[in-house]
């Protein structure tokens, strides 16, 4: 990763680590926050689209990068940065099956680690420096 990339604070890092949702909006229009299922990997935020649809916040940030996370009731802006390296993928599927582990959470698991969601995989780095 490069040095200039923004990082959010170890605090929030920890935050997300132990969180199972994240609010998550896609691009710059005004929209409603939806939950996803999220993961941190060298103390980065990665998500993955489990739905392809061609409304999906994945399709929204291949056309605008720009979103926002919430956190508790905090609102960060971020940037959405494909990923590409196949560490760092193999790394998140890893994670997901780490985090969500319960029986009925694996079918999804699965299905994130799968050929079609792990090409979505996606960074999510604060547009500026998180303060927590």
């Amino acid at each position: 990763m490069p040095a200039t990339r923004d990082r959010f604070s170890q605090a929030i890092i920890d935050e997300l680590d132990s969180g199972m949702i994240l609010g998550l909006r896609a691009g710059s229009a005004p929209h409603r926050f939806i939950g996803v299922w999220m993961v941190v990997v060298d103390r980065r935020l990665f998500v993955r689209s489990w739905s392809l649809k061609p409304r999906s916040w994945y399709r929204t940030f291949l056309i605008d990068p720009i979103g926002a996370i919430t956190i508790g009731d905090r609102e960060f802006r971020v940037r959405a940065v494909r990923t590409r390296s196949d560490r760092l993928k193999d790394a998140v599927s890893a994670a997901y099956a780490a985090k969500y582990h319960t029986p009925s959470s694996k079918k999804y698991v699965r299905d994130l680690s799968g050929a079609k969601s792990r090409g979505t995989t996606t960074e999510l780095v604060p547009l500026r420096k998180a303060s927590r």
